[in-house]
């Protein structure tokens, strides 16, 4: 069986952000899904995103949630096939109450990345990278 990632979110309403992950392309698994929590399905068989109530949050951990529109702990990213479905899927967040670009976007001509951010505040990296135009050599070259 491959290897799975459940990313799990914090949410203020949950019917709100059940909304939002369908709009930029995410599938509902109702047979994870109650009125304190939602499993949306990113990516079949490996990406989940639950997203969890505050109470049911605090059933997992004692930690405090942080509000994610003033503080970030982790930058989510996943992978698009081409610039333009990357632009596709910012444009998909911001049309569904998301906000464009809270990262700088990165444009490398073999790498093209934007961001967005969800309701609750949570970023989201959408990146294409193209394997074949990926230079080789010293690191602080390519990135320079």
């Amino acid at each position: 069986m491959p290897q799975m990632i459940f990313v799990n979110l914090p949410v203020t309403d949950l019917d709100r952000s059940k909304a939002f992950y369908e709009a930029v392309g995410a599938v509902n698994n109702p047979a994870f899904t109650d009125d304190t929590a939602a499993c949306m399905v990113v990516e079949e068989g490996s990406i989940h995103v639950m997203l969890l109530s505050h109470e049911k949050w605090a059933s997992f951990t004692s930690k405090a949630i942080p509000d994610a529109h003033t503080h970030a702990q982790v930058l989510l990213c996943v992978s698009a096939d081409s610039r333009d479905d990357v632009d596709g899927q910012v444009e998909k967040a911001v049309k569904a109450g998301g906000k464009a670009d809270p990262t700088p976007t990165q444009d490398f001509g073999f790498m093209y990345g934007r961001s967005f951010e969800d309701p609750d505040g949570h970023i989201w990296e959408v990146m294409w990278m193209d394997p074949a135009a990926i230079p080789t050599g010293d690191p602080a070259e390519v990135a320079a």
